[in-house]
């Protein structure tokens, strides 16, 4: 039995939504946070919320491939059709 919070997903949804992980997490973690790293003044509560930024988009991003996978999005309308 494979226990996952995503059991939908391969390994190459892993490594796409590490990509875009890295990418959207290090630019919410700069608008948010850049001033306070780099003028030292991080405590432990902003350094938590630093990590957040990076999970926010991996889950997110995973999930969505998850629903792809699923093949859920097809039954639900899109805008326009």
């Amino acid at each position: 039995m494979r226990l996952s919070l995503f059991p939908r997903a391969t390994p190459r949804n892993y490594v796409s939504a590490l990509h875009v992980c890295l990418i959207v997490g290090s630019v919410l973690f700069l608008i948010n946070h850049g001033k306070a790293a780099i003028e030292g003044t991080m405590n432990r509560d902003r350094w938590i919320s630093g990590i957040l930024s990076y999970c926010c988009p991996f889950c997110v991003n995973l999930h969505g491939q998850c629903q792809k996978n699923s093949g859920r999005d097809k039954a639900t309308p899109r805008f326009g059709d």
